[in-house]
């Protein structure tokens, strides 16, 4: 009993292509032609055939499939490494299953970058939405310090801060300024990692610079901006104060 290269080709679930490749790089002998010119295979083929498909099947690739065959230390090794190779896919899908399953439980975590999901909850949407732009340029430790930050209960000055009418009076910006010059002063002493933009980032600080430029004008009203303005100027200047006094007394 003989087969074609189509016939043995559906016998082994594989396609004629497959195996006119596998004679090309070596794999599978080619049998011998009929008087008519055709190949003819017989159950060696068929064995040999499904012995590659049942390794490449199992993600053995074609150029190591002598390799595993031979059954010696680089054919452990192989397989060793491919089976650390499917744990990791294993891994990673089940965090995406973990993932789909949070954001069909809530959607608010669909905005949240995965480690700052139990805040989701907790955080306005614009909050939320400015995470998942940091997170794009702040290093693991950057992050890590404004999620134990964020983590910590909401003050009423944050409340008032995001509540601002973007036609809000000058005194009104002033006096909230002037309340979160010295909150902001805490965050940095408290939370180092996030005082400096370029430091905290993974990109050149350019880059980061414009993101959370951008971010934070995108997400914030012509009155957020300007508390954040006058609050940093506050900073800036009581860093220069300080700088003078430390030059007066040396």
């Amino acid at each position: 009993m003989a087969w074609s290269t189509r016939q043995l080709a559906e016998l082994a679930g594989t396609t004629a292509k497959a195996v006119r490749h596998y004679h090309e790089i070596g794999l599978l002998e080619e049998p011998e032609r009929a008087s008519n010119g055709y190949k003819r295979y017989g159950v060696s083929h068929l064995v040999r055939l499904l012995r590659i498909r049942r390794l490449t099947d199992l993600g053995v690739a074609l150029a190591d499939v002598p390799a595993v065959e031979s059954g010696d230390e680089r054919a452990r090794q192989i397989l060793k490494d491919l089976d650390a190779e499917l744990a990791a896919e294993i891994e990673r899908r089940q965090g995406m299953r973990r993932a789909l399953a949070a954001i069909m439980d809530n959607r608010a975590v669909l905005d949240m970058p995965p480690e700052f999901r139990t805040l989701a909850d907790d955080l306005p949407e614009t909050q939320r939405s400015l995470l998942l732009v940091y997170s794009s340029i702040l290093a693991p430790a950057a992050m890590a310090a404004l999620q134990e930050q964020l983590a910590g209960p909401r003050g009423d000055l944050e409340a008032e801060f995001m509540a601002l009418d973007e036609d809000a009076p000058d005194d009104v910006r002033q006096w909230l300024a002037e309340r979160m010059a010295p909150e902001i002063r805490k965050q940095q002493q408290t939370h180092p990692a996030l005082a400096d933009l370029g430091q905290a980032s993974y990109r050149e600080r350019v880059v980061a610079e414009s993101v959370a430029l951008h971010a934070l004008v995108e997400f914030h009203n012509r009155a957020h901006l300007d508390v954040l303005r006058r609050a940093h100027a506050m900073l800036v200047k009581s860093d220069c104060a300080g700088s003078e006094g430390n030059a007066v007394q040396q």
